[in-house]
């Protein structure tokens, strides 16, 4: 995707199985995940799960819920394709369950990262987020960098 061009970004809520489809196409997650995967997790929860689309083509998606304190949103998982990265696709998905999660009566919302994705990172403190904490797992690389926003 030439990055010049501006593409018409549809964000809307999305499928188990698109969540399966678009999670395999995303090159950072090279874990094999079961067909339940994201409905283990968020079946009895309060969640929302989204999928951005240019012309029908899934080019990522985002993924939350409700954490143990109720008035905080855990963007817990997402991505998008690498031709589509730098193009407002994170903007538009996060814009989205940001506004959801305001509307639905949530207070703050956070997300972890790993120190292996500085743009995250970035894209973050971009959008005011906070660094609450680090949590040492495995080498530096792995370590856990978690952010915090109040909506």
């Amino acid at each position: 995707m030439n990055k010049e061009q501006k593409i018409r970004i549809v964000v809307r809520e999305a499928s188990w199985e698109e969540l399966l489809v678009i999670h395999r196409l995303i090159p950072e997650f090279h874990e094999k995940i079961g067909e339940d995967f994201y409905k283990k997790r968020l079946e009895n929860v309060h969640h929302l799960a989204l999928v951005a689309e240019v012309k029908g083509e899934l080019i990522g998606f985002k993924v939350g819920y409700q954490h143990e304190r109720l008035e905080t949103f855990y963007s817990w998982m997402g991505g998008v394709l690498p031709g589509f990265r730098k193009s407002g696709v994170a903007t538009a998905l996060a814009d989205y369950m940001e506004k959801w999660a305001k509307q639905n009566g949530f207070k703050q919302i956070f997300f972890k990262t790993r120190n292996r994705f500085p743009a995250m990172i970035s894209f973050g403190l971009g959008r005011g987020f906070r660094v609450i904490g680090v949590r040492q797992k495995g080498e530096v690389d792995d370590y856990r960098i978690v952010m915090l926003k109040e909506l």
